[in-house]
């Protein structure tokens, strides 16, 4: 079976060719294209705004012209994570989408449903022919995985109605009406070097098999952090007195839970076999703590005559492996108004080398403003202590919850009506854009809601089948008969 014989088969046949047309975050112009030779083939209305979100217009259907304007909304763009034995392009290649049982995955890489589900969902409402309907908007952004810069910086006069459902959620049988703000602190350190002390071997240390995963959906699942692992490997060996450290990487994106790293160095040559227990027994304890949890962990110790034939300055190293170990990473803390609700955290997310040094980015969320601020004060001071650069953005707003918005009433008695219970009702510790949405247009009335995907932001991302005919129908519905 392949993603041509799935059901509805509307939607999965704008899924598939969303999957055909690279589209990662900030180089989206192909899906723009894209959306604005589909607008000229059915004949539809669109407007495009300077920064390139799109929305496309569909009129009512006759009888249903004054009903009021409903949008939809979805981000064009898609986080790209791939294994590192995989080798893919996201620049120029498609993704390829593989049957697996109940689930639809990429092979090696993310599969691009967060947010391409949302997107084939409005573009197969657009095309349908067979829905009663009044006025449609469906509204596409750009860039909301990186930066969110799409929403940021929204057109105030490209939405006409009063009421949006974002398509942005990841769990069917739930209805999303709020989600946390967030910030990004990028920390530089700058490189001291010294040379290499004679009777040095060089090695490399990677730390790989981790699950990864969104670092507002997954946070709280305590699951392995390679960067976090790394510091604490490296930190115990240059302890032990016997290794230098050249160079640490790690992690990719802001808002992904790092999956693997690598630590470059030099080992006094006889105490490799000493590096090496001491390697194994910290990797065993890691292990140990994320039994159950993230079981995948390895840790590898090889030698590597590729190493550059330098080491970083000793107290510079130490600055820099503390810092690492220190950086709050997980849950800071549950909201006492939603059980089971992440209020805040830090996702210590990658770090890189730079002409301008070592580069350190970490996500911080909440729910409440000023813990999210508290949290970015955190690794603020963290790194000043050891000597780097800090600069946090401005970051997006959360998204407050309003109980008696009409649209959430509308929703959940569809729900019922379509599935017999009624869904649950929730916040969210990702981010959306609607709080963004909210400063543009005050007063709009929202929800969000999805299919149900796992691991999104790995390559592990999956969307499960039968979800997708329920969201569709979900939807439709919900279009159907608003009023």
């Amino acid at each position: 079976m392949t993603i041509h014989d799935l059901q509805p088969q509307i939607v999965w046949h704008y899924f598939h060719e969303i999957t055909q047309i690279p589209r990662p975050s900030r180089h989206e112009e192909k899906i723009l294209a894209y959306l604005v030779d589909f607008a000229t083939k059915n004949n539809l209305e669109y407007k495009q705004d300077e920064v390139g979100n799109t929305i496309i217009y569909k009129p009512a259907t006759k009888g249903k012209e004054n009903v009021p304007m409903i949008a939809l909304q979805a981000h064009v763009d898609m986080v790209c994570e791939k294994n590192a034995d995989k080798v893919h392009d996201f620049m120029t290649d498609p993704i390829e989408t593989i049957v697996d049982g109940e689930w639809l995955r990429a092979n090696g890489t993310t599969l691009g449903a967060d947010d391409g589900m949302g997107v084939a969902m409005e573009l197969a409402i657009l095309a349908s022919k067979d829905i009663e309907h009044g006025p449609i908007e469906c509204l596409f952004t750009i860039d909301e995985e990186t930066g969110i810069t799409g929403a940021q910086n929204l057109a105030a006069d490209l939405l006409r109605g009063k009421t949006l459902i974002n398509l942005d959620s990841e769990d069917e049988g739930e209805v999303y009406v709020g989600c946390a703000g967030g910030c990004t602190t990028r920390t530089t350190m700058p490189v001291e070097k010294s040379d290499v002390p004679a009777g040095m071997l060089p090695i490399e240390i990677k730390v790989s098999g981790l699950k990864g995963g969104h670092s507002g959906g997954d946070i709280h699942l305590q699951r392995g952090n390679a960067v976090k692992i790394a510091a604490r490997i490296a930190k115990r060996l240059m302890d032990c007195g016997f290794f230098q450290l050249t160079s640490i990487t790690g992690g990719n994106l802001h808002n992904a839970i790092a999956r693997e790293a690598n630590i470059k160095g030099y080992v006094v040559n006889a105490k490799r076999e000493d590096a090496r227990i001491e390697c194994n027994v910290i990797s065993a304890e890691i292990q140990d703590e994320l039994a159950g949890v993230d079981d995948g962990l390895h840790v590898s110790l090889q030698t590597n005559d590729e190493i550059p034939a330098y080491i970083l300055e000793p107290g510079m190293a130490k600055r820099l492996i503390n810092g690492l170990v220190a950086t709050p990473h997980g849950v800071l803390a549950m909201s006492n108004d939603i059980e089971g609700l992440v209020e805040t955290s830090v996702n210590l997310a990658s770090i890189k080398e730079t002409e301008e040094g070592f580069l350190i980015v970490t996500s911080q969320r909440s729910s409440t403003d000023s813990q999210k601020v508290l949290a970015a004060q955190m690794v603020q001071s963290v790194w000043e202590l050891a000597g780097a650069k800090v600069d946090t953005g401005d970051g997006y707003p959360g998204w407050k919850p309003n109980m008696n918005s009409k649209i959430l009433k509308h929703s959940v008695e569809t729900y019922k009506k379509l599935f017999g219970k009624e869904p649950a009702v929730k916040a969210i510790h990702a981010g959306l854009e609607c709080g963004l949405f909210l400063e543009k247009y005050p007063g709009l009335d929202m929800i969000s809601v999805g299919p149900t995907f796992r691991e999104v932001h790995s390559p592990n991302e999956r969307v499960e089948i039968k979800t997708v005919a329920m969201f569709w129908d979900y939807v439709k519905e919900m279009i159907e008969t608003f009023a």
